[in-house]
């Protein structure tokens, strides 16, 4: 019996004993197993890694992180109807003179048998046209822009712009023209700066291309350069149903013209001027070409324009700017692409002067108006010119040498003497969005004086720019957008557009610098000659359907 205990008692000793043994190897093949795990977790950590930065790559290199396209077709419809008074024509037309030549007070240029007949204030002027009604009871056109916007490199963007506009079966401009004559000195024909903004032809053209560098130093300084967005600016991307256009943008009472130019800007951060900045422009309206002491009158100058604008408070409450524009050397006439002065307008012959234009431009937004949103501008203006002793001068085509110029008493809103003028104008408006119907009603009143002059020939408004107006004009439309899910981009959307304008012209020569302006009712002399054919009054109706995507 004891012998048994005994055993019992020394093989329990014994497997205590080894007990530690076997958990001590346990424990070493469950560190390992863990070790051998952690490595495996490491590993496909860092094969994750690698997989994440070779995706980053390859997604940094495909088009759609840095390279965005959008676009924008427009149909439209425009009845347009105008009351033009009785007048005597500028230019009736270029005849040789010869020996059967009526003589009376013309006299005629040292142009050989090629002269042209002069009266006593310039060319001869002949009989009086007699008043008439002018209309289009329906001018078809369309339009389509195709924007691309990139960031190839940190800190710098390159957006561009490509337009082609057109009248339904025409390949020209002269559906705003009534055979030979124009109504208006912007509208006788396309030039660089208004390509692709007026009816022309299916060319898609170039009207921005420009590079923007951002973050300059590591401050709030940007620099740009190419073909400016220089067109539709503040506010005219009320009527038009677009973006408030950014820090690029400009107020349209004083510029819509496709510049080439450069602008650098500052953006400080100031607590309390939110969203204040300012920036230098500068562009090109005309560049002439080599200068050669061996040609006679070979002095024409470029046509630069500088702009300074300061906005000290910027936001969608309240957008204040202030802007300073000044044009030097302004050339006498564009060439134009098409219309009736394009044998006799072949570019730029003479610089007239320089023009100063002070502006001030508040810009605001109210939300939670009743069950919309309440937008509002008031533009004001004042331009200063400072003109030279030169004239227009006109190409002359009965002279084969190609030598000779029509000389005119046509100078910088002068007519007989380069006397220095000063006009001004008001543009105001407002427009109610009616978010549960997405419905927006807007109107829009510009005043233009005697002696008004702007830079907006790119202005879509069929008559004339009606910003460079010497009267009044009247406005209202109403955009309906369709509730349609966006599916290309945030911002894309279907809408259609009605509207009305009513010109009601106090004086001739609305948005032409050329010759003095001429009241309405002191048409019924030849001593007040006019170039385009004068409107008393003229409407538009027009209908758009509109897609931006």
């Amino acid at each position: 019996m004891k012998r048994t205990t005994s055993k019992v008692l020394a093989g329990a000793l014994l497997l205590g004993l080894c007990q530690p043994v076997v958990a001590l190897a346990a424990d070493q093949d469950l560190q390992q197993k863990m070790d051998a795990l952690e490595k495996e977790l490491n590993l496909l950590k860092d094969q994750l890694k690698d997989t994440a930065h070779k995706v980053d790559r390859v997604e940094s290199k495909s088009l759609g992180r840095w390279l965005t396209i959008s676009g924008d077709y427009m149909f439209r419809y425009d009845y347009l109807r105008a009351e033009s008074p009785s007048y005597y024509p500028f230019m009736p037309g270029f005849t040789p003179a010869t020996s059967t030549s009526p003589a009376g007070a013309a006299t005629y240029l040292g142009l050989g048998p090629y002269a042209q007949p002069f009266g006593p204030t310039g060319p001869f002027v002949g009989s009086a046209a007699p008043a008439s009604t002018v209309s289009n009871t329906a001018v078809y056109t369309h339009r389509f822009g195709l924007n691309l916007n990139a960031k190839p490199v940190e800190n710098v963007t390159f957006a561009a712009r490509l337009l082609m506009y057109k009248a339904w079966g025409n390949q020209s401009d002269s559906v705003l023209q009534a055979g030979n004559t124009a109504y208006s000195f912007d509208r006788a024909g396309l030039f660089d700066g208004t390509i692709g903004h007026l009816p022309g032809s299916s060319f898609l053209d170039v009207d921005r291309i420009y590079v923007d560098w951002e973050n300059i130093a590591d401050e709030p300084i940007w620099f740009s350069i190419g073909r400016r967005p220089s067109t539709d600016g503040i506010p005219t991307h009320l009527k038009n149903n677009t973006k408030r256009p950014g820090v690029g943008g400009i107020p349209a009472l004083l510029v819509n013209y496709a510049f080439d130019g450069l602008t650098l800007g500052w953006a400080p951060d100031f607590d309390m001027l939110p969203g204040a900045y300012g920036k230098f422009c500068y562009g090109r309206g005309f560049s002439t070409g080599l200068s050669d002491t061996r040609s006679v009158g070979n002095s024409l100058k470029d046509t630069d324009m500088i702009g300074v604008q300061m906005s000290p408070y910027n936001t969608d409450a309240l957008q204040v700017l202030l802007q300073y524009n000044r044009a030097f050397n302004v050339f006498d006439a564009p060439e134009m692409v098409t219309g009736p002065f394009s044998q006799m307008l072949t570019g730029p012959k003479a610089n007239l002067g320089d023009i100063d234009w002070y502006g001030v431009n508040l810009l605001g937004e109210v939300k939670n108006v009743g069950p919309g949103t309440f937008n509002w501008f008031v533009q004001g203006a004042v331009d200063v010119t400072h003109p030279n002793s030169n004239t227009l001068k006109l190409y002359n085509p009965y002279d084969p040498s190609g030598q000779s110029y029509i000389e005119t008493n046509q100078g910088l809103l002068w007519s007989g003497s380069p006397n220095s003028t000063t006009g001004w104008s008001v543009f105001a408006g407002m427009r109610y969005d009616f978010l549960p119907t997405l419905t927006k009603l807007g109107f829009e009143f510009n005043h233009g004086s005697k002696n008004w002059i702007t830079f907006s020939p790119a202005e879509d408004d069929m008559w004339t720019t009606k910003v460079g107006t010497r009267g009044n004009v009247y406005e209202a439309y109403l955009i309906q957008e369709l509730p349609l899910k966006p599916i290309s981009s945030y911002f894309s959307k279907v809408f259609f557009r009605i509207g009305y304008q009513y010109y009601d012209f106090d004086y001739t020569g609305s948005n032409s610098w050329l010759g003095a302006p001429v009241d309405m009712a002191e048409l019924n002399s030849p001593m007040s000659a006019q170039m385009t054919a004068p409107l008393r009054n003229a409407e538009d109706v027009y209908a758009t359907f509109e897609l931006h995507f």
